[in-house]
Parts: C-alpha cells; structure tokens; sequence
C-alpha cells in the first residue's frame, strides 16, 4: 500500500463544516499518514481536531508545503484547489454535505466563538456556496491529473463501513476498513436537516 500511496496525494475537501475534519480522521485510523501542523486545536466543535496544515491556507502564494505531501492526506478548502499545480497527481476525497446543515453548523460555530459571520439569510449564503461547488466540480472534472471521489457526509454518518470501503478502493489502499469506520459518532452530526431525516 505505501508505495503505491506515494504515487500520488491524497487531498480531503469540501466547504467548512462539510465533515472533512471527519474524513481525515478516518483515513489516519485505516493507516494513512496525515500532513498536519496541529495549530488549529480542538474545540467543541471538532472535538478530535481539525487536522489541518496552516501553510494551505496561504496557497496562493506558497505551495512548499506539497513537496512533502506525496504519498500523504492533507485537507485543503474547496476554493484553494484551483491553486494546485495541474501537472501533479492527486486523488480527491471531496465532501458533500446538505447545504442548509453546512450553513446552520457554521453559523453555531461562528456564535460560539463570538463572531457574527455573513450578514446574509441563510439561503443567499447557501446559494453563494452552491455557485462556489459547482465552480470547483466543473475545474476537477476538466483536470486529467485529478481523480475525484464525491462522499457524502450524511451516508458516512449512517453507512461507515461502506464508505470506508469506498474510500479504500478509490485509494487502492488495504486501510483497516473497520478501524476507519469506528471513528465515525453519529452524535457528533448536531446540525441536521430534518427533510433529509428517514
């Protein structure tokens, strides 16, 4: 597996608050190795963490961080994808999550920390973030290098053990399928769209 792994990057993304903090922390418990910086500490609103990597976030002016992220996952936001050199591979795991659920969890966040976020309704924003995804799927879907599974937060939150197959198989890895889909809590999903409920 890690030889094959270093063929390529793993790239875990997806708006905030779409469960990409989740997803890293599967793929370290099948046996992935993580490019993290552990600046952003937990909180209660990642109580694991939020497995991020700081340099990222400043893509658009400096990409040294990726000459040690081969062979290795690390999370970048949806928009800073776009700022990937297109003659590398990469193997996206890009999360999707109800847009009213990503809204409603960002705004909790935002409130906790004392901020007032976006001065906007809650459906202009998710119309923002709407435009945002389907700006950034029409790029990956043009790009050669990049190979792009789509999951879903809602079917890990209630299938892990087949999403954690899914991501093995994408990833051509041999992870521990059941050590990814135990990390999955259910009652860490707090911010639901009851439309979507069974």
């Amino acid at each position: 597996m890690a030889d094959m792994l270093k063929d390529f990057t793993t790239i875990v993304s997806g708006l905030p608050r779409s469960g990409t903090s989740l997803m890293m922390q599967m793929l370290q418990a099948g046996g992935l190795e993580l490019l993290t910086d552990a600046l952003r500490t937990p909180d209660e609103h990642n109580p694991r963490g939020y497995f991020e990597l700081e340099a990222v976030k400043h893509g658009r002016n400096d990409l040294s961080w990726l000459a040690h992220a081969r062979g290795k996952a690390v999370k970048v936001i949806h928009l800073l994808l776009m700022n990937l050199p297109t003659d590398q591979p990469y193997r996206v795991i890009f999360m999707n999550r109800d847009l009213q659920e990503v809204v409603k969890s960002q705004r909790a966040m935002l409130k906790q920390q004392g901020q007032t976020g976006a001065a906007l309704a809650d459906s202009a924003l998710a119309g923002i973030f709407e435009k945002q995804l389907t700006t950034v799927h029409h790029w990956l879907a043009e790009q050669p290098n990049f190979s792009v599974l789509y999951v879903n937060h809602r079917d890990v939150m209630e299938h892990p053990s087949l999403a954690a197959e899914q991501i093995n198989a994408f990833l051509n890895g041999d992870f521990s399928v059941n050590n990814m889909a135990a990390v999955v809590t259910p009652s860490l999903h707090r911010q639901r769209n009851p439309a979507l409920a069974k």
